[in-house]
Order: C-alpha cells, then structure tokens, then sequence
C-alpha cells in the first residue's frame, strides 16, 4: 500500500455509513484521496442481501467499486485507484485515488477499548495512517455522531458527511411567502398596474422588491388595505401578481373546511390550482398540512372531476423495512400507520350529513376515492390523473424522493407534506432530508409551489403544549 499524497490533499477514511446513506460518496471528495478499510467492505458485503433500500445502496457501492477495480492489478491497488477510471463518474470533479486496505495496520489503540469492534478497528486504521502519514491530514468521515465522538477522544480528526446538505442552515430554507410591509401601498401604489381576466385581478409589479421571487411565491402586506398576492411570472425587474383567492369565509370553504391563516389561505390556493403539479407544505404538528391537502383534494377529485382518485402514502417508520406479515390487503397493512388519514377523512365526512347515517355513508363514499399505498411497492409504477399525497415526507432522503416524484403520469398532482422538527430515519437531518432537498429544487419551476404553515389551528390545549413544553 502506497499512497501518494501532495501538501494540499487529505486523505479521508470512509466510514461504512456513508457509502450506505450516499453510494456515490467516493466521488465527492474532488481531488482529495479516499481510503476504504477492509472492515468497511466486510460491513457492506453482510448488509448487501434484502430489498430495503439500505441494501440496493449497499449494492450499487459495490458496483462502483467493482468498476474501478475491474483490469487493475496488485500494483494498480497499491498505488491507488484513479476514481476517474468510471466513464460515468457522477462527479467529474474527483480527480482524487481510492485506497484499499492491503496490508494489517499496527493496532495502536488498547485491546480492552470498550464499544463495537467494527468501531475500534476503522479508528484504529485512521490512528495508523495518522502516525505512518504525519504530512497528511488524515480525516475519518462517518455519518455516526457516537463515532466522531470516539475520535475526538483519541485526538483523531473525524467529520459529519457534508456533501449531501442541501442548505448550511435550515433557517435558509425557502419559507414561500415574504412579507412586502405594513407600507405596501404607499410605497408601492405608483408602481402598479392591474386589470382584470377571467374574474380575476392581476397586477404588474415593476420594482427591485421582486426581483428575487420565485414562481408561486406568496406576497402579503399587512397593513390598513390587506394584500395577498401570488407570482405567476417574474423576470428580475418586474413580477406578474395575481390576487389570492379568499377560502377564510365560509362562503368559499373546501370540502367544508375554511383557512383560519393566512399561510393555511395560500396552502388552499395552490392545492385547488390545477396548473401546479408539485407543492410541499411544511409545518409543526396542528398546523393543518393533512386536512388542507385531503379536503383539497376531494374537491377536485369528487367536485371538480380533474383527478380520479386521491392516492395517500407515507414512509413506515422503521425506515425502509417491510411492512411485514400483517394480516389483509396492502391497505389494511398500511392502515396502522395512516391514523391521520382516517382521523381527517372522519372529520371531513362528518360535515357531509346531519344524522349517523349520512355521515357514515358519506365516510364510506369517500374511502372509495381515497386510496391508500405503500412505498415499498412504488418502483416501476405511473400514476395517471391521480392526486397524490405524501405524508410525512421528512423521513424520506433525496433519493426516495426522486423515485416517487417520477413516478407521477400525465395529469398527476403530488404533494408532499411534512415536519422537519421530527424526523425518525437515521443519519437524515433537516439540511438533508429528501423534503428539503425538493423545496429547494422546486422553487424556481414554474408549476410548483411552497408553504410553511406557521401557526397551529389543532386546538388552545395543542397550541399551548406547542409553546411551552
């Protein structure tokens, strides 16, 4: 094992868990050089059987591997793999050499040292390089804090997986509306131009305020002459308005249910317009993400006929396991894990009838159009003309997301809904989740949109366990 290293490259040592949360890991460390320890592939070739998405990642970092390594000889491997060696690098960038463990390292660290052997013995290679390599800022990688943790302790150099942050912060995050000020008119009045289009008022905005919003953004003001606006086009120097639709008035209810926000008023405006395909609603416990997009869509799918059936789904925490040997159909299997659902759906149809009678068959009625489906069975499927709601998307990672977004046909609605303050799939954080990864990439198409739903509407017990516990 010989590795060649410059002043200015680190070689960092990968920690099992990163190949599995991002196979494609190896190629993200740009000229720097990377180094597998032999334990690492041992993990990978016990945790490659199975179909949990953990296990197609083992398999697809095994096959990068088996590319890079494929013709190289003993001196080849020695000397380093050239991590440009695959035609179809995802990052062309990474000029940098992949190191396989060949020989024993020295064991530097006690043999009584408590906690996993697999632990143990890849700190011990990052120990060994660290003393056989002083000029080299070996650095271990590994998306377990306990780990890093362990490092520190040894005076080891150790890093969190950064590559795959969406964002540096999640306060960054895009929210989807901006506050024009209490002022609004009188700064802006001169500024506009309205007219009228098919029963609706639209507005021409020409003033740098706008030249940063995204298509679909909310703009509001809150001041004596309330404004609500939503973005329909904007080219840097001037923005298309269009005056948001008021479902707070029970006049305009939906599926009898009335925004009591402002946020919650803009969530019913984008769900109802059937020119937005894509929309991601964000929110803390009782702010109302399921309701609004349930009751959203029976509107359009049994009112307005666009769609023909609502279809629900949710990652099953555990994360990425079977649903197991329950008894039933794939909706009765699910339903322990839809209890949202069905409490929304319970609401919704007890506003159908005055009597026991009509409610139950109005909630019978609607379980017909709502249909309810697992993840583990999404690959490969098309969904025409279909509404489809992703619950608690938080728990998915970007590249779940990517699966279930194209899965959608022609005429097909998605909307993903989630709580980033209460995520439950390990090594996913709110910079990396697959929800944030999509409200980031979706702001500047035009047939998406964003909300963060701010203020809870469960109820005075609900708002205030939400403030002070």
């Amino acid at each position: 094992m010989n590795i060649k290293q410059s002043s200015t490259q680190k070689l960092f040592v990968l920690d099992t868990n990163v190949l599995i949360h991002d196979p494609a890991a190896i190629f993200h460390f740009q000229e720097h050089n990377i180094f597998l320890p032999m334990i690492v592939l041992e993990e990978l070739d016990h945790a490659k059987k199975g179909q949990s998405e953990l296990s197609r990642n083992v398999r697809q970092v095994s096959r990068f591997l088996d590319e890079l390594i494929k013709g190289a000889n003993q001196k080849t491997i020695n000397d380093g793999l050239p991590l440009s060696r695959i035609e179809h690098n995802p990052n062309a960038e990474s000029t940098g050499r992949l190191y396989l463990q060949t020989i024993q390292l020295a064991a530097l660290l006690p043999a009584n040292m408590p906690g996993q052997i697999a632990d143990n013995s890849i700190l011990n290679v990052v120990l060994a390089l660290s003393k056989e390599y002083p000029d080299t800022k070996v650095v271990l990688v590994s998306k377990d804090i306990n780990m890093r943790i362990k490092a520190a302790a040894l005076e080891l150099n150790a890093e969190d997986y950064h590559t795959d942050q969406t964002i540096d912060d999640i306060d960054l995050l895009y929210s989807g509306s901006t506050d024009l000020g209490a002022d609004f008119w009188q700064k802006y009045g001169t500024k506009l131009t309205s007219w009228q289009e098919l029963n609706r008022t639209f507005y021409q905005l020409n003033d740098e305020i706008v030249s940063q919003s995204y298509p679909n953004q909310y703009l509001y003001s809150e001041g004596e002459t309330p404004f609500e606006a939503i973005v329909r086009s904007c080219d840097g120097k001037s923005a298309t308005l269009e005056m948001a639709r008021d479902y707070r008035n029970q006049h305009n209810n939906v599926w009898g249910v009335c925004a009591r926000n402002r946020e919650q008023n803009f969530a019913l405006n984008v769900l109802l317009d059937p020119d937005i395909d894509f929309v991601t609603l964000l929110g803390t416990a009782g702010t109302g993400k399921t309701l609004l997009a349930l009751a959203a869509g029976l509107t359009l799918v049994m009112d307005r006929k666009i769609y023909n059936e609502v279809i629900m789904t949710r990652e099953t925490v555990p994360v990425g396991e079977d649903i197991g040997f329950l008894p039933g159909t794939e909706e009765e299997k699910m339903a322990p894990w839809m209890g949202a659902l069905m409490d929304n759906l319970e609401l919704l149809g007890s506003r159908s009838g005055h009597d026991e009678w009509e409610r139950g068959a109005s909630t019978n009625i609607l379980m017909s159009r709502v249909k309810i489906r697992s993840l583990n069975f999404m690959r490969g499927r098309t969904f025409l003309n279909r509404y489809l709601i992703i619950d608690e998307a938080q728990n998915l990672t970007p590249k779940q997301m990517k699966t279930l977004i194209t899965r959608a046909g022609p005429g097909t609605k998605i909307i993903c809904i989630g709580n980033l303050t209460q995520i439950d799939t390990p090594y996913l954080t709110p910079t990396t989740s697959g929800l944030t990864y999509v409200v980031d990439r979706f702001k500047n198409w035009p047939h998406g949109a964003h909300i963060t739903l701010r203020r809870g509407e469960r109820s005075r017990l609900a708002d205030f366990a939400s403030d002070v516990l």
